[in-house]
């Protein structure tokens, strides 16, 4: 384990943000996705870096469908820390619920990103209340400014737990 560098893979369901939150933090970012009914989606991972605190972050994104759990598996293989990505204008899913028991077992450092609070019909009240216990931040994937806040807030706990 480098310890000037940490892994970070971040997770959730389709469409909760993890792509947009990568690019956020990292406009030069590289996503593998193909087109869906949706737009795009995607099938295989996305990659970011930044510096925060003198550590150079690698940022993994995971698809949000079930068939890809082997390359979330895969992905998810010597990580430092997890972001667990919310659609707050949707609520907790079973997809999401699902992955917050697995993360949660794992004992790995584990953020939950409540995404899209902005939204009308946003209910971050009701996902704090399911995901009690989780170290949780607000945020906007499409703000530049506060997912990365979010990011150096949760890496600053990893720094911490190290």
């Amino acid at each position: 384990m480098d310890p000037s560098r940490l892994k970070i893979v971040v997770f959730g369901s389709f469409h909760a943000g993890k792509s947009t939150f990568i690019q956020a933090i990292d406009p030069g970012s590289r996503h593998v996705d193909a087109e869906c009914a949706d737009g795009t989606t995607t099938v295989a991972l996305d990659f970011g870096k930044a510096e925060i605190d003198g550590k150079l972050i690698h940022l993994y994104g995971t698809p949000g469908q079930e068939r890809f759990e082997f390359v979330r598996q895969i992905i998810s293989n010597g990580m430092d820390g997890a972001i667990l990505m919310v659609d707050c204008s949707c609520g907790v899913d079973e997809f999401t619920r699902n992955l917050y028991r697995q993360l949660t077992d794992m004992e790995v450092p584990l953020s939950v990103m409540l995404n899209k609070c902005d939204l009308s019909g946003a209910c971050p009240a009701m996902v704090r209340q399911e995901l009690e216990g989780a170290m949780i931040h607000e945020i906007s994937a499409r703000n530049p400014g506060n997912s990365l806040e979010a990011l150096q807030r949760f890496v600053g706990t990893i720094n911490k737990k190290r």
